[in-house]
């Protein structure tokens, strides 16, 4: 059986969480353990948050903190994050894309503890975690035009090898 949803969201810390449970939901009916729930949130959440963060800019600040978005800074930051998913027998497809900033080079940002915006006290391990906790992980990136981060997690995993 298959089935899909599509989201797209304003590229702000406060949706964040909106994009975790969303992604939750789609795929409650399977049951997933409570591991692999905790994973696919965590996954998400980590390429959500860099989207916004490093796509984007994270309106400079607003949002995570609790400090509400000026006015004039949501009417200057048009930036949209999509997110696809599709189930297809037991096995979840997430692509979660941006047209921001982008990435000059995808490989060292990918390595552990590397990050540009220390000056938010970002430890650097978004991609880490995305590949620790997802069966595939795969982030195509333009300077100038953005990101695609495409993430495969088998659900029931316990099912699959028995």
């Amino acid at each position: 059986m298959k089935n899909e949803m599509e989201i797209i969201f304003d590229a702000v810390s406060d949706n964040e969480s909106f994009a975790r449970v969303a992604v939750a939901a789609f795929i409650t009916h399977l049951n997933p353990t409570v591991e692999e729930m905790a994973d696919i949130k965590t996954a998400v959440s980590e390429a959500v948050t860099n989207s916004i963060i490093h796509g984007y800019g994270n309106l400079q600040g607003c949002g995570r903190t609790g400090r509400a978005c000026p006015p004039e800074q949501k009417e200057i930051h048009p930036g949209k994050v999509r997110i696809s998913c599709r189930l297809e027998n037991g096995i979840l497809h997430i692509e979660i894309a941006d047209t921001g900033r982008g990435i000059e080079d995808v490989e060292k940002a990918m390595e552990p503890l590397y990050t540009t915006r220390p000056d938010l006290e970002r430890s650097g391990m978004g991609f880490a975690f995305m590949e620790a906790f997802m069966d595939d992980l795969e982030v195509e990136s333009t300077p100038g035009e953005g990101t695609t981060v495409r993430m495969v997690k088998k659900i029931g995993i316990g099912e699959w090898i028995a």
